[in-house]
């Protein structure tokens, strides 16, 4: 297990003069022990709640789910976990989850007790010690910007999972079939290729609706169309994105010049990107290229970070003046869409380095 993110919390807590902890938020807890419950269907209805990790004194308890246990034991803290399923009483997962917290928590109360406020459910608030509260909320995320080389080992092997799925979309991607085909035959060869059942997110659609992104539908792929689509798996923790725009046919004149031009955009991208440039600028650049080249500016960000969540800091969107660190893990998306016709994106990760950026995905992005 990563020591460095626990190490790098307990001086972060210690500088604040708080002795106890309680971290509630699924990035919080993944990025501390490693540990992430299963997601392929969503939260367990067995589970009373989050998973939960409990700091005192540079000792840390992870509280789960029984059945996650095995699971957690590899996260190097000491486990301790609640009843979920039984066949044998009433399933009363909440009640046995805030009696194990108190358990855990319980004794004499000293100093401030930091609390993530906003993902602890309030029933648990009240089996805490009676102590000095203070929130904690976001005290994390400035520490996962940069990456641990045990980080970048999880994150590369996803965009190799990923770079599987745009390898296979782009040979699906044909006249007659539909979203679903391609989107079936993606993840089939993702899961394949790991050996395990593995979360896919992101959008698998035809440009004409590309504009609004989503799941795919059972929508047949016409002549013409280009087809977007963007890709993020989920193993051991960690999350990796990917965009590549495919034809169904062979792109048109006016789609090749759309693909010329971001690629260009995302070439660019990629150039801006080093030690001490600033967030909102790299998105400045890229949208002023974008309009100089006669295309209208796409609504979302031109780029994000990646780590125990598909989007976190650094955002790359004009508001954002953070300046780009080296171990900085940041994805990079320019698109340009025209609603109901046609759409294109293409998105490369890339770690900032000292000599500027390493691109960690290699799918093929060429028309």
């Amino acid at each position: 297990m990563d020591e460095e993110p626990r190490q790098r919390a307990h001086e972060q807590l210690k500088a604040r003069t708080i002795e106890r902890a309680l971290f509630a938020s699924p990035a919080s807890v993944t990025w501390l022990t490693g540990f992430t419950p299963p997601i392929q269907l969503g939260v367990s209805p067995f589970a009373g709640g989050p998973p939960l990790l409990w700091y005192a004194s540079g000792e840390w308890t992870l509280v789960v789910l029984d059945s996650d246990a095995p699971a957690a034991a590899a996260s190097g803290c000491t486990v301790v976990s609640y009843r979920g399923y039984t066949s044998s009483a009433p399933i009363m997962a909440a009640e046995q989850l805030a009696t194990t917290l108190q358990r855990v928590t319980g004794g004499a109360s000293a100093g401030q007790l930091g609390i993530e406020e906003r993902a602890l459910p309030v029933f648990l608030r009240a089996v805490l010690p009676d102590t000095n509260m203070v929130a904690i909320d976001g005290l994390l995320i400035p520490m996962r910007v940069r990456k641990t080389a045990e980080e970048l080992v999880k994150l590369r092997e996803n965009f190799a999972l990923t770079d599987i799925g745009q390898a296979t979309a782009r040979l699906a991607v044909r006249p007659g079939q539909t979203e679903l085909d391609v989107w079936a035959a993606t993840h089939t060869a993702i899961q394949r290729a790991a050996g395990q059942r593995v979360p896919l997110g992101n959008d698998c659609t035809v440009g004409r609706r590309a504009h609004s992104g989503g799941w795919p539908l059972d929508v047949e792929i016409q002549p013409g169309d280009s087809f977007v689509v963007d890709l993020s798996t989920q193993l051991r923790g960690y999350w990796s994105d990917s965009c590549a725009t495919y034809y169904a046919d062979g792109p048109t004149r006016r789609q090749i010049a759309m693909h010329r031009t971001v690629t260009e955009a995302l070439e660019l991208a990629i150039s801006l990107v080093k030690p001490g440039a600033i967030s909102g600028e790299i998105d400045r650049q890229v949208r002023e290229f974008m309009v100089t080249a006669g295309y209208p500016l796409y609504s979302h960000h031109t780029g994000h970070g990646v780590g125990v969540t598909g989007h976190e800091e650094p955002r790359i969107v004009p508001y954002n003046d953070m300046q780009l660190d080296e171990g900085m893990v940041i994805m990079l998306e320019p698109g340009i869409y025209f609603p109901g016709e046609t759409a294109i994106r293409l998105e490369d990760a890339v770690l900032v380095t000292g000599s500027g950026a390493e691109i960690l995905t290699r799918h093929d992005k060429s028309m």
